[in-house]
């Protein structure tokens, strides 16, 4: 029985529009206790109203890395930008490496989303994002040699922080200076500019507009800054004339680029627009709920897309977890599924798992799914990619983590203490591999039966639903059983 309370037509706002139309088609009474069939059949017309009506608005989908980053998010980001009116960037720096295969060649980006290939979309850094202006205007020069147009179509939040010559030399030498206990950073001054950020004396984008303001922050910064890289480290300072030169140089190159993120945003949800949200590492790099303290220096998480872009939660529609069909890792910190035997090996070799950053060999493991489950916990992720499943082609046995033993007891969610984690014994279940290359597939109904089953009982741990399989490296190695972005629209 319907009223003209329904729910889901209220929620559209369409509902005297909607009941109107269902009157001039049956002009019973919606409460009529006998029209039982009748309204049984206004309610599915409504709800098709409804169907379509939502398609009509905004979708705002974020993709986040599941494990410890290098899922492959380049190339999820860069397929689903075609369905996407904005892609927008929302925290860490230069460190994060995506690759992009295309018809046009290979593109390694470090700060511009991926999404700038497709013409016509805007791409966006938001106010999370530790920006080095150096390195972001050799990428900007790399695509206007390659011939992608970027124009009014990339846009940098002013409210971004920027990266400094003294937070890349804090950085190395901090990390030198660590010894046995170094983390694994890329010493590119982004955890160094993070600091200086909660510290309050960061640089912003916009401070690079203003002369006066730029040059003042340089001098008071240097007069801590090269006290402590002089006494603490035993390493040369900076000047206050260089920076400034340099640095005022980058924001004049910069300037038709650096605006208000959040208000473009906003006015993109008002005309109904797609929003693409990437972040950069993954999960268990997060700086709270990663494997601190071999973690990056910002939000990772889903969390991380509202503030470090400037929209609320509210706005988001869906989450995308991207993940490896096996798990890697790149520098310290435990790995409870780690392979250094030939398997490990050959899932390196076979998965070309080196740092498109900087070229460091990824380590290699089972596929652990405690850390998948505390990732869709941690995200509230509504659907998986997966990628890399090419790689598993021809392992007669894959293995699968479901818990950890630690001293007897066994674990099935994410231990916060490291030292537990470190300890950490996989358990596992065993399947049967498949033969059959499945590199280049396009189609679910294609994938060996084995791999198939693999699938399921990861979405079977995860409770969470596998949306895209990737098949290779080049864009359209990709099963799309489902587009996110565009099923986030009809929630």
């Amino acid at each position: 029985m319907l009223s003209r309370d329904w729910g889901p037509v209220k929620k559209i706002g369409c509902q005297e529009r909607a009941f109107s139309l269902v009157d001039k088609l049956w002009p019973e009474t919606y409460d009529s206790h006998s029209k039982l069939w009748l309204n049984h059949w206004q309610g599915f017309f409504l709800s098709r109203v409804f169907v379509v009506r939502v398609e009509e608005t905004m979708a705002a989908l974020v993709v986040v890395g599941s494990q410890w980053g290098d899922e492959g998010k380049g190339k999820i980001v860069d397929l689903l930008a075609k369905d996407a009116d904005v892609i927008v960037r929302y925290q860490g720096g230069s460190n994060a490496g995506h690759t992009v295969i295309t018809d046009k060649g290979t593109f390694i980006f470090h700060l511009i989303p991926s999404g700038i290939l497709y013409r016509g979309k805007v791409c966006a850094l938001g106010n999370g994002v530790a920006i080095d202006p150096g390195g972001l205007i050799e990428e900007l020069d790399r695509l206007k040699v390659n011939g992608i147009p970027v124009g009014k179509r990339f846009v940098i939040s002013n409210r971004a922080h920027v990266i400094m010559p003294y937070h890349k030399a804090i950085d190395k030498a901090a990390e030198q200076a660590k010894g046995a206990r170094r983390i694994g950073t890329t010493g590119r001054g982004i955890g160094p500019a993070y600091v200086d950020k909660m510290a309050r004396v960061g640089i912003r984008m916009g401070d690079l507009l203003n002369p006066d303001v730029l040059k003042q922050k340089v001098r008071e910064n240097l007069v801590e800054i090269n006290a402590f890289l002089e006494r603490i480290y035993n390493t040369d300072g900076f000047t206050v004339e260089k920076i400034f030169k340099d640095y005022q140089a980058y924001g004049e190159r910069l300037r038709p680029h650096i605006t208000d993120v959040p208000l473009i945003l906003e006015r993109a949800f008002q005309r109904g627009e797609a929003v693409l949200f990437e972040g950069a590492q993954g999960t268990h790099l997060d700086v709270d709920f990663g494997t601190y303290p071999y973690v990056t220096s910002s939000s990772s998480c889903s969390g991380g897309a509202c503030t470090g872009s400037g929209v609320g939660p509210t706005t988001i529609t869906g989450v995308l977890g991207v993940t490896k069909a096996y798990t890697t890792r790149v520098g310290g910190g435990p790995f409870p599924t780690e392979l250094t035997n030939e398997i490990g090996q050959m899932l390196m070799t076979r998965g070309n798992e080196y740092g498109s950053t900087t070229g460091r060999a990824r380590r290699c493991g089972w596929l652990d799914m405690v850390l998948l489950r505390y990732a869709v916990r941690i995200n509230g992720l509504t659907s998986l990619a997966i990628t890399k499943l090419d790689v598993l082609d021809g392992c007669k046995e894959l293995k699968i983590c479901t818990g950890y033993r630690y001293q007897g007891k066994l674990h099935k969610e994410m231990p916060a203490d490291l030292q537990v984690l470190a300890g950490c014994e996989p358990v596992y279940e065993r399947w049967s591999g498949w033969t059959t290359d499945t590199t280049g597939l396009k189609s679910y109904r294609a994938l060996p039966s084995a791999a198939k089953r693999y699938l399921a009982r990861v979405e079977e741990l995860t409770g969470c639903r596998i949306d895209m399989i990737s098949t290779g490296s080049k864009r359209e190695d990709t099963i799309v059983v489902r587009n996110p972005l565009i099923r986030s629209r009809k929630r």
